[in-house]
């Protein structure tokens, strides 16, 4: 079998759009480069995933972070922004041994998100439970559906 090197016709000949140019560099070298070469540059956070509800209420986010210690997550209100941030540590004797397969990510994370109606602050609840994060941040009154009376006349 003979492998032979891929030859991609550049899109431009010259640079009309000044960053763009660089911009095509980058994809160019994303994919010219081996997944595993940029692992350690391009891959070195990770994002749990997160969903955020509302109810007549609450706004209520939910995280998934397995393996973490509470006091490895770090809640913040500010602003009318969420920031959740932490770290799952690999175990030591893990970081010595040869790794076959890494499916599980490790480091630091952070998530922000903009809440899409005003929060009491001061009664924001975070709980954690088999591996599940759950932000509670009840609406301020304004925030809040209100029933209107239709009057007649």
């Amino acid at each position: 079998m003979t492998l032979t090197t891929l030859n991609r016709p550049s899109l431009w000949t010259s640079r009309p759009f000044g960053e763009f140019g660089d911009l095509q560099d980058e994809i160019d070298r994303l994919l010219d480069e081996p997944l595993a070469e940029l692992h350690g540059e391009f891959f070195t956070g990770w994002a749990p995933p997160m969903d955020l509800v509302e109810d007549a209420d609450n706004l209520v986010a939910t995280l998934e972070v397995p393996g973490l210690k509470k006091e490895d997550i770090q809640v913040r209100v500010e602003d009318g922004v969420l920031s959740i941030s932490g770290e799952r540590k690999q175990d030591e004797k893990l970081e010595k041994a040869q790794a076959h397969r890494t499916e599980r990510f490790y480091g630091k994370f952070h998530r922000a998100i903009c809440l899409p109606k005003p929060v009491k602050v001061d009664a924001v609840k975070a709980t954690y439970r088999d591996g599940v994060l759950t932000v509670t941040m009840p609406k301020t009154e304004e925030a809040k559906p209100k029933q209107i009376e239709v009057r007649m006349g």
